[in-house]
């Protein structure tokens, strides 16, 4: 599926499908016979609420052909190593009742779907006027989530993929191609065809060494963050964690709002945040514009690619208007 529409995107009778999928899922676990199910949102996959008398967990439906099933227990591997063995608060994975903790669900008239149930945690999404404040924790925990997967040996069965130039640009892009984004009229393409250009450049002479690519969430965006009080941020949505440049989870944490004017500071305290658990480099630090435009680049592919998804259908054409706006800031160096 990679380079397409997925298959979430397809119409509300898949929708349809993948909410009875959903319900089989459920009945799959210990829960009771008035459980209910009500889907929270659609992006790669499809996300439901489950309430069981007042017991709330999430359900995440896969969607077709992004990852298989030891895929998906790489994921799971990690983000429990990291709760366990660093700290991080990621949501603990529920099994099945018979112990499966990704189970996979006939769906009708397609191929079966795989499911995984989590806990479900407390907090919230970073507040608007905390971004800054948030960004230095943030910052923090991106770093020990680094040294743990530095440090940390993988099981034998470990596969995930990669946050790449052949992820971004190659005849298969992993979210398919900018140039078939919303509002990419001539004019955009070419402005956008001299970014990739640049960010080809700077990327192939920055390199892979360890130092710089590795394992990482690769999906930071405020989303994916849920701030407790003063005790720290939980971190949830692992299904796009792979092998990237570290510094992509910092493109990464500023998803969609990459043109707001406190942004420069969100990246000042993440860096500050950074280093004060590990080295981040000045040659890197120079580089931080490079990866929130790379990560741009892809997110304008992305909202071509997942027409079904609320915030694809809100930015649409202005996202990438606004895409090419910061890409001639970058080129020119004032960014």
């Amino acid at each position: 599926m990679q380079g397409q529409v997925h298959d979430l995107s397809a119409g509300e009778d898949v929708l349809a499908r993948v909410e009875e999928v959903a319900r089989r899922a459920v009945r799959l676990y210990d829960v009771s016979p008035e459980v209910s199910v009500k889907l929270l949102n659609v992006s790669e996959n499809a996300t439901f609420l489950v309430d069981d008398g007042g017991r709330q967990t999430i359900l995440r439906v896969h969607r077709l052909g992004y990852h298989s099933p030891e895929a998906i227990a790489s994921e799971l591997a990690w983000l429990e190593a990291l709760r366990d063995e660093a700290g991080i608060v990621t949501p603990r994975v529920l099994p099945a009742r018979d112990g499966a903790r990704v189970v996979t669900v006939p769906d009708p008239g397609c191929e079966p779907r795989h499911c995984v149930m989590f806990e479900f945690l407390p907090g919230a999404e970073p507040a608007e006027d905390r971004l800054v404040e948030e960004s230095e924790r943030l910052g923090a925990l991106t770093a020990r989530m680094h040294r743990h997967a530095r440090a940390w040996t993988r099981p034998a069965s470990f596969t995930r993929f990669h946050w790449d130039l052949e992820a971004a640009f190659g005849p298969r892009a992993r979210w398919g191609r900018w140039q078939d984004g919303v509002g990419v009229d001539r004019e955009a393409h070419a402005t956008l065809a001299r970014l990739e250009a640049e960010l080809r450049r700077r990327l192939e002479r920055f390199g892979k060494s360890p130092a710089r690519y590795g394992l990482i969430h690769a999906d930071l965006r405020l989303a994916n963050l849920l701030v407790e009080g003063d005790s720290g941020i939980n971190v949830i949505d692992f299904d796009d964690c792979g092998f990237g440049w570290y510094l992509y989870d910092l493109g990464a944490a500023v998803s969609f709002i990459e043109h707001r004017p406190e942004v420069p500071h969100m990246a000042e305290s993440w860096v500050r945040g950074y280093r004060s658990v590990l080295d981040l480099p000045s040659e890197d630090e120079a580089e931080i514009w490079t990866f929130i435009m790379f990560r741009r680049l892809l997110l304008v592919a992305w909202i071509g690619s997942h027409p079904a998804a609320d915030i694809a259908r809100e930015l649409g054409a202005g996202y990438t208007e606004g895409s090419c706006e910061l890409a001639e800031r970058y080129l020119s160096g004032s960014l």
